[in-house]
């Protein structure tokens, strides 16, 4: 799920400057997944003297790492104040490779993002396309004047270290997507690091979304095909390289159906725009995304009242909550988050998806049937997952004690 970008080799960070920044860690990773959370919350939150707290904070706010504004008062007692991102502090460039489309954007450490540029594939291949977004990696860094420390990469792809393996959807191979990171000059520190959408949406989710506080959830995305990861404590389980979670790809569909992945059954098949339009008659959608909204969206408003489009909504629905129900005889989590078009087809045939996933469990699951909840991010959430894979690179003790070395606080 990560890999480091080519770099200038650099001299290694003494133990005694990591364990310095350690506790710094700590709170800064608080802070991107609470932003806004007081001084006092923060300091019981990690258990700190009051004066270690405030040591603390003056040194990263020395360091342009955090920033300071007053906090509402809430109740007797001293003021306090809210914690945020520094306007001067370290930035994630988040390359957002969908399905439709890519973007480039700059995030800090508070979880905000602004777009530097974004683009559309065409017909080209990723070793035509990624050039020109290696072009507008180069301008966001230059754009940071020195901020940019990291470049998280998000594909709608299966993924391993570096290197996309497959985006099945489009018919790409492999392809390097150390190649995003070329125009960088060779003394630059920012390293690269790569994820799938599913699971840096499940990311998203597990840090600051719906799945917030569990120690075991199921992600699910469904865009074009289906996609997710298991999360245990907040970390993705992603396989020995990085590429685990392929859900789409499991044999739960008709098996006389051939996926572009080059498997037959896959569940791809069965729970997105294709099914939809498959099991109305109509032609397979060129955006199976913006088919199934549009389609999900006039029935539930009532729009259309075709009994095929109901009938197909239904089977569809069905499909991914049976689906589901597997994943959690196989995984066992607290809670799943569902993403992209799952919503909309689980709320349009909410007695369909019900009764796949109630009459797929088994009996002791049935018993405390585990919660299927809405993710809270929506289409954003694995750029968001993008940047808090950055925020980890960005504020381990090695890198804070770089970024250090080049401010007052160091």
């Amino acid at each position: 799920m990560m890999a480091r970008s080519k770099a200038a080799p650099r001299s290694p960070v003494s133990r005694s400057a990591r364990l310095r920044w350690s506790t710094g860690s700590e709170l800064l990773r608080l802070v991107h997944s609470e932003p806004g959370i007081t001084r006092t919350e923060a300091s019981d939150r990690l258990s700190l003297a009051s004066g270690a707290t405030t040591e603390l904070i003056e040194r990263l706010r020395g360091a342009r790492l955090l920033g300071e504004h007053p906090a509402p008062r809430s109740g007797p007692g001293r003021p306090t104040t809210s914690l945020h991102a520094h306007p001067l502090g370290p930035l994630v460039i988040v390359v957002d490779l969908r399905t439709a489309g890519w973007r480039v954007l700059l995030g800090d450490l508070a979880g905000e993002t602004s777009e530097v540029e974004a683009g559309f594939y065409g017909d080209e291949q990723p070793a035509q396309f990624l050039p020109r977004i290696a072009r507008s990696v180069t301008r966001a860094a230059e754009q940071s004047r020195g901020r940019a420390r990291a470049v998280a990469v998000v594909v709608a792809g299966t993924v391993t270290g570096s290197r996309l393996l497959q985006f099945a959807t489009r018919g790409w191979s492999e392809a390097d997507l150390g190649m995003l990171t070329e125009g960088l000059p060779a003394s630059s520190p920012l390293r690269l690091l790569a994820g799938n959408d599913a699971t840096l949406g499940g990311l998203a989710e597990a840090r600051t979304g719906a799945a917030r506080g569990a120690r075991v959830a199921l992600h699910i995305l469904v865009a074009v095909g289906v996609g997710g990861v298991l999360l245990v404590d907040e970390q993705p389980m992603t396989g020995a390289r990085g590429a685990g979670g392929e859900y789409g790809h499991l044999p739960f569909g008709d098996p006389e159906l051939v996926c572009p992945c080059g498997a037959r059954g896959c569940w791809d098949l069965m729970v997105d725009g294709r099914a939809l339009a498959r099991h109305r008659g109509d032609p397979p959608p060129d955006d199976p995304v913006a088919y199934a909204t549009r389609l999900l969206g006039d029935l539930t408003r009532g729009v259309i009242s075709d009994p095929a489009a109901r009938h197909a909504i239904e089977l569809v629905a069905h499909d991914l909550g049976a689906g589901i129900a597997g994943l959690v005889n196989l995984h066992d989590p607290e809670l799943i988050t569902i993403a992209g078009v799952a919503p909309l087809i689980r709320h349009a045939a909410p007695e369909a998806f019900d009764r796949g996933y109630q009459n797929g469990l088994m009996t002791f699951h049935r018993r405390e049937t585990p919660a299927i909840l809405d993710g809270l991010h929506g289409d954003e959430g694995p750029v968001l997952g993008a940047l808090s894979l950055g925020v980890d690179e960005i504020t381990s003790p090695t890198a804070l004690a770089r970024w250090g070395e080049l401010t007052s606080g160091g």
